[in-house]
């Protein structure tokens, strides 16, 4: 027979010390002349630890056998007199304190009437009495661990006396309340559902990981180390370097902030390889000459054929819709979301006294990242209402744009003068660039708050880095930006420019004009967003097919990557280029799944759009070749991080479960549990905008952000696009703060989101900014990689995230593992 399954809460342990009859209670359980209770397989509620010393499902230690309701008879032994001395001490401790202990156990109304670090610091002595002798470390090891022996324990065991000098910062889990099921079966499925999930979900992992690994895009290591535990014996066809891990040091040793950039624009200009550039079916392929480009025979930079893609796609789609499959995902996720929820009940306070303990560091002065935000709406109303006077009054005599004729150019008082506009009579409201409840569900309006005054020309002026001035204007407004974000130190962009694919020129243009107007910042890095507009472009007759598309907007890339010299201001703008954006209305009606009949781009001439997959493929492909090539040379790569899930097919996600690094929105994994719970298992970062969704396709209190938070999905909080749905100069501070008041986010919740901000954004390991900002240990997992002098985030809610991923891995590798051809 199966053992039972129980819930076993890890805590304080007592259980070693006896209990004398005088003190038993009339309604305990036992009377004094049974012998035992008899043995039961019903599913019982423990508090302690399981019998075997060790927590079922955790790489925590155990603190002994566990304390349960069933109390067995009392024998009298040595250890009474033991018990009676820590008895007789607590005795008179609580007499000493009784008028104050008065309302210890009240009524949750009334207010206790002492502060919580007093109970801190009585549980500590409790916690203290109740430890077995044999915990007690020797007096020279105790001097290297006085720091930590007090909040953390070892999660190796207790070391030997021969091994006392081999203490390190990740044999020690901090000490914190455990939730953690306990038996043989704790799937709550069937062992026959269990295995057929556990099948399908570590092939989706399997995918995921060649897949990040041929486009040289991140994969969690805990999760790698899973998957390579099945094939011990077997080499990763392409594997990635893997990142050396470095030791946490002080912020005396490591400061806080990086040292500052001298001129930005100054980077070694690599010599030319002349390597020979060919589009073919879609995808850029590098030839090491002439002669290898005729034979057919490209440099071996690998990624997934279309065919390939295909049939991993339609596997997915089939997986997404299994019944059993389903049932297990959703157990698992409510599983997570319960658990979360017990652990915050049980470790709330500790973990705000843990953050109340760091010097210094709050909320406000730890790093945030703003991962997902446009650079043409980076600025509030207010701002821009301003920018626009300011510049009518300073320089309103300057040529602007063309008028209506096409030929003569028009100063920036001419245009206002057309509009029978004054500086004095423009307000917020004239502008007319906020969301309200009329945007709803209704996209093109979205994109006509863009255009100020409802004027298409004011936003060619203002809004656009490729006009009559050369983007003048808009360079200036983002400097100012940026100017705030560098005020307000702690925050950070990752700001998203357009390159439409229209024609050859757009990426110098965007270089120069980036290195002209000197747009650079070191709290800002840029994205390149791609619209999908192949359609309009087609029915404009500015191009033959899609292969055009991709030509332009990859091809510059190449070139500068095989001879830097040939584009010298794209070869210094990439540097700060961290990856690509997919853009626009996914709800717009399409075919989500293409197969193998499908043209390839340089046949895909029809006016109708190519579906979102497609696009995606065709971006991640090049961008696969490209990483591998800027890799060879040393210069640095990019990554796939497109807008998915806000709206349209959930077929969406799963192309971006196989290609994309990071996604932004992310909503609809709220409908489908089997995707969610492979996000969760892959540690893929969602860049989350709830004012965005509320004014646009979800209204704020639907948003999932706070259960996707609670299981453990890796989230963050992003504007989108602050010109539409703020109205505070710190908008990523005004996103928090309503997320806070509506969620009630505790701190540690705040300060999760805002590490995983930075985790998942695009700010460089190589230049070591990240290991400035979260600890130049950052990159090792668990409790290990944690600061929380740097990241104000307790170490008892990393070792929780980390603990229930490694449980979560476990329960379905261990399946996989013992029957691996089930």
């Amino acid at each position: 027979m199966a053992k039972a399954t129980g819930v076993t809460i890890v805590g304080i342990d007592v259980s070693h010390l006896p209990v004398p009859k005088h003190h038993r209670r009339n309604g305990d359980l036992e009377s004094e002349d049974d012998d035992s209770f008899p043995p039961s397989d019903s599913s019982d509620i423990e508090f302690g630890s399981d019998t075997t010393g060790k927590a079922k499902g955790s790489e925590s230690p155990s603190y002994g056998s566990p304390t349960s309701f069933k109390i067995p008879k009392i024998r009298h032994s040595h250890l009474d007199d033991t018990y009676e001395e820590m008895a007789g001490t607590l005795l008179l401790q609580k007499t000493a304190s009784q008028a104050s202990i008065a309302n210890e156990i009240s009524a949750p109304y009334e207010v206790p009437q002492f502060p919580i670090e007093q109970l801190e610091t009585k549980l500590a002595l409790q916690r203290q009495l109740s430890k077995p002798n044999n915990n007690k470390k020797p007096p020279d090891n105790r001097m290297k661990e006085d720091a930590r022996s007090a909040q953390y324990e070892p999660s190796v065991g207790i070391p030997e006396e021969d091994e006392t000098d081999k203490v390190d910062d990740h044999d020690y889990v901090p000490y914190f309340q455990r939730v953690s099921v306990s038996g043989e079966d704790t799937s709550g499925v069937p062992y026959d559902d269990l295995a057929h999930a556990s099948k399908y979900l570590v092939n989706s992992l399997r995918l995921r990981e060649s897949y990040m690994a041929k486009s040289r895009q991140s994969f969690p290591n805990i999760t790698s180390r899973f998957l390579s535990s099945l094939d011990e014996n077997a080499v990763p066809a392409h594997p990635v370097t893997e990142v050396q891990h470095e030791d946490r040091k002080t912020i005396a040793e490591h400061p806080f902030h990086p040292p500052p950039k001298g001129n930005p624009w100054e980077v070694e200009f690599q010599p030319n390889l002349g390597y020979t550039l060919r589009f073919e079916k879609g995808v850029c392929q590098v030839y090491g000459n002439e002669e290898a480009a005729n034979n057919q025979i490209p440099n071996d930079y690998p990624f997934p054929g279309l065919s390939e893609y295909i049939r991993d796609m339609k596997i997915l789609c089939y997986m997404i819709a299994d019944g059993p499959l389903k049932s297990f995902c959703f157990k698992r996720l409510s599983y997570l979301f319960s658990k979360y929820q017990l652990h915050s009940l049980l470790n709330e306070v500790q973990e705000l006294t843990a953050q109340k303990d760091v010097p210094h560091r709050d909320f406000y002065n730890i790093r945030k990242v703003d991962t997902h935000i446009h650079a043409a709406s980076c600025m509030n109303q207010k701002h821009l209402l301003r920018f626009i006077k300011k510049t009518l009054k300073n320089h309103g005599d300057e040529h602007v744009c063309l008028g209506d004729d096409g030929k003569s150019p028009m100063s920036l008082k001419q245009v206002f003068q057309s509009l029978k506009l004054t500086a004095y009579d423009l307000t917020v409201d004239m502008l007319d660039v906020h969301c309200d409840r009329n945007t709803f569900h209704r996209f093109d309006k979205f994109n006509a708050k863009y255009n100020p005054i409802g004027e298409s020309r004011l936003r060619e002026v203002f809004l656009k880095t490729d006009n009559y001035t050369g983007g003048n204007f808009f360079a200036r407004i983002i400097k100012e930006a940026m100017a705030d974000y560098e005020e307000s130190k702690y925050q950070n962009a990752e700001l998203r420019l357009s390159i439409y694919g229209r024609s050859r020129d757009e990426w110098d243009k965007l270089a120069k004009w980036a290195v002209t107007h000197d747009v650079y910042s070191d709290n800002v890095r840029w994205l390149i967003q791609v619209p999908r507009l192949y359609d309009i472009y087609k029915s404009k007759n500015l191009i033959k097919n899609f292969q055009e598309i991709l030509e332009n907007l990859f091809l510059p890339i190449f070139e500068a990557t095989n001879d830097p010299r040939s584009h010298p201001d794209i070869h210094r703008f990439l540097q700060y280029v961290i990856g690509f954006d997919s853009v626009d209305d996914e709800s717009k009606p399409e075919h989500p799944l293409f197969d193998h009949n499908a043209p390839t781009p340089d046949m895909w001439t029809d006016k109708e759009n190519p579906p979102y997959s497609y696009y995606l493929y065709f971006m991640y492909g090049n961008l696969s070749v490209l990483n591998h090539f800027r890799r060879e040379r040393g210069m640095n790569t990019f990554v796939l991080r497109p807008h998915c899930g806000e709206a349209g097919p959930v077929q969406h996600l799963v192309s971006a479960y196989l290609l994309a690094e990071n996604i932004s929105h992310g909503l609809l994994l709220r409908k489908v549990p089997v995707l969610q719970y492979l996000y969760y298992l892959s540690q893929i970062g969602i860049a989350m905008s709830p004012l965005s969704n509320n004014s646009l396709f979800l209204n704020y209190n639907r948003n999932p952000l706070p259960e996707y938070l609670a299981r453990g999905l890796v989230v963050s909080l992003s504007t989108d696009d602050p010109l539409q749905f703020h109205f505070t100069k710190e908008p990523l501070m005004e996103e928090y703060s309503i997320a806070a008041q509506v969620w009630k986010l505790s701190a540690c919740d705040m300060c999760e989101l805002s590490r995983n901000s930075v985790l998942m954004s695009g700010f460089p390991h190589k230049v070591k900014v990240k290991q400035y900002w979260l600890g130049p240990n950052y990159t090792k997992d668990g409790v290990a990689g944690n600061d929380i002098s740097r990241t104000n985030l307790p170490d008892i809610r990393v070792a929780y995230r980390y603990e229930t991923l490694v449980e979560e891995l476990a329960n379905i590798f261990k399946v996989v593992e013992t029957h691996p051809h089930a």
